[in-house]
């Protein structure tokens, strides 16, 4: 049995689900594009190609290696885009919660039902359906749980709005004990650089007590400065809108002292360093034209 345990996002790591990206399919239409920054690529001619990302998530899973993680895939579909575990399912304390993710994304789930099988029954839980949430909205930190939303009348009409007020509402109801506390997101269909896909594309805690974040991914100041009072504002490092477009607040911690970061992240990694956080510097740069990074492509199962 797979006893679960995620209560914050940097305690040391034992137990993760790494993406993959072989037999990634061929390079999404831009009608099939989930979000603008794909979009921007596929127009561009630029959208990564397999090699280049196999390679890079190869990168990643050799750090998991060296820092002792024990690394689970997502078995093989072929034709289909399994980067992004983060989406499809997430733990909070030792419950392995399943999203209602995008409809033709259900198979990506069926992709890890080995591992599912390995829990406790009582242990996994599915939201009804017209409660949505991805993991990439949902941020622990110990007592408190951060959820990514989009309160626009519009949600329906933004297929970047991943997480929706049932959802935030559903984890209150899971987790009566904990402080869960929702953060309006800026959305937008067309524009990467001015879209928070997901409350990691524009926040995350690093060490014992520090964070990243970019004020302007929040639609109210007033979330933007919970977390400020939170944190306290010399320990959040702002990232700048050209940072966020390339994902600096989408790296991964395997310990409060561990943190795999993208290497051209140079002012992010020099600051992590100056905190005493060991950097370990992995290729992803083709990974992040699909607007997805580190967080988003792992799902941690075990954190000490």
């Amino acid at each position: 049995m797979l006893k679960l345990n995620v209560k914050n996002e940097t305690s040391r790591l034992r137990a993760v689900v790494l993406g993959t990206a072989i037999s990634n399919g061929p390079t999404p239409t831009e009608s099939e594009a989930y979000d603008p920054k794909s979009l921007e690529h596929i127009k561009a001619g630029t959208y990564p190609i397999e090699a280049d990302m196999v390679t890079e998530m190869q990168a990643v899973a050799d750090v998991f290696k060296k820092y002792d993680v024990q690394v689970y895939r997502p078995e093989l579909i072929s034709d289909c885009n399994q980067i992004f575990t983060r989406d499809i399912a997430f733990v909070i304390d030792d419950v392995f919660i399943k999203a209602n993710i995008l409809p033709n994304r259900e198979e990506e789930l069926e992709a890890v039902q080995y591992i599912i099988d390995q829990v406790d029954p009582k242990k996994v839980v599915r939201p009804p359906e017209e409660v949505h949430i991805e993991g990439g909205d949902v941020m622990l930190w110990n007592n408190h749980i951060f959820v990514g939303t989009y309160k626009g009348s519009d949600y329906k009409n933004y297929i970047t709005a991943r997480t929706n007020m049932e959802g935030v509402q559903y984890l209150k109801d899971l987790f009566p004990n904990k402080i869960v506390k929702e953060f309006d997101l800026v959305k937008s269909k067309i524009e990467p650089r001015d879209n928070a896909l997901h409350l990691d594309c524009c926040f995350q805690p690093v060490g014992k007590n520090k964070g990243i974040i970019y004020k302007s991914g929040f639609r109210e100041e007033s979330d933007y400065m919970y977390l400020v009072d939170l944190f306290g504002k010399e320990n959040l490092f702002h990232i700048t809108r050209d940072e966020m477009y390339n994902m600096n607040s989408n790296v991964f911690s395997i310990s409060e002292d561990v943190v795999i970061s993208e290497k051209n992240f140079t002012r992010l990694n020099t600051w992590l360093r100056s905190n005493g956080i060991t950097v370990e510097e992995v290729p992803y740069a083709e990974i992040a034209k699909q607007e997805g990074l580190l967080r988003c492509s792992t799902m941690p199962l075990i954190r000490d």
